[in-house]
């Protein structure tokens, strides 16, 4: 993979839970909104990012995150700005299917679903989307999906193949030196009963 990030940190927060999410299923593309869950999930990533200095959100136009943005967003008192290059990785014949054992296939660029994206068009794509956002005045959070964030994890030099969990910021800051950038998730506050 030959695209790089620009070496600016930047938060990820993948949308909320949605109840495909919940079954095991590829969403990709399809655009599944996020569920009860996933929006209590929402709040409380919100409420982890209030005092983060958070000053520009840019989001994947689809439902999921899309509506976890403009909740962390009216959180924040921010706007939420899209970008489509953050959408999911488009599934193709995968989508609405259960989650199935291809991924690192898939990520290895020896299998690729019937009409699906290549891990390495979703690794640029993702990239290019983040350039773009780390170019805007930050501190940045960028609310998209799952997939996609496996495509960044390579660019940020780690394992690809790790499932992120819903509505988790996670903060994504650039080596000192070496290629391997820190990944950490912050401290998710405790919902009221």
């Amino acid at each position: 993979m030959t695209a790089t990030l620009n070496p600016v940190p930047f938060w990820f927060l993948r949308h909320g839970e949605t109840d495909w999410n919940a079954e095991g299923r590829s969403q990709g593309h399809t655009d599944i909104p996020l569920n009860t869950v996933g929006l209590a999930q929402a709040r409380r990533a919100a409420m982890a990012m209030v005092d983060q200095g958070i000053v520009t959100i840019v989001a994947s136009p689809l439902t999921r995150a899309l509506k976890t943005a403009e909740i962390v967003a009216e959180a924040l008192e921010l706007p939420v700005a899209t970008d489509p290059g953050l959408m999911e990785v488009a599934f193709g014949e995968e989508e609405g299917k259960p989650m199935g054992d291809w991924y690192d296939d898939w990520i290895a660029g020896t299998y690729t679903p019937a009409g699906a994206e290549t891990f390495r068009t979703l690794h640029d794509r993702a990239v290019g989307a983040i350039n773009r956002a780390t170019t805007l005045p930050g501190p940045v959070l960028v609310v998209a999906h799952g997939a996609l964030f496996r495509a960044l994890r390579l660019a940020l030099g780690h394992q690809p193949n790790v499932r992120t969990p819903n509505a988790l910021p996670i903060l994504c800051t650039p080596p000192a030196s070496g290629r391997v950038w820190e990944v950490t998730p912050a401290a998710l506050p405790h919902l009221p009963a």
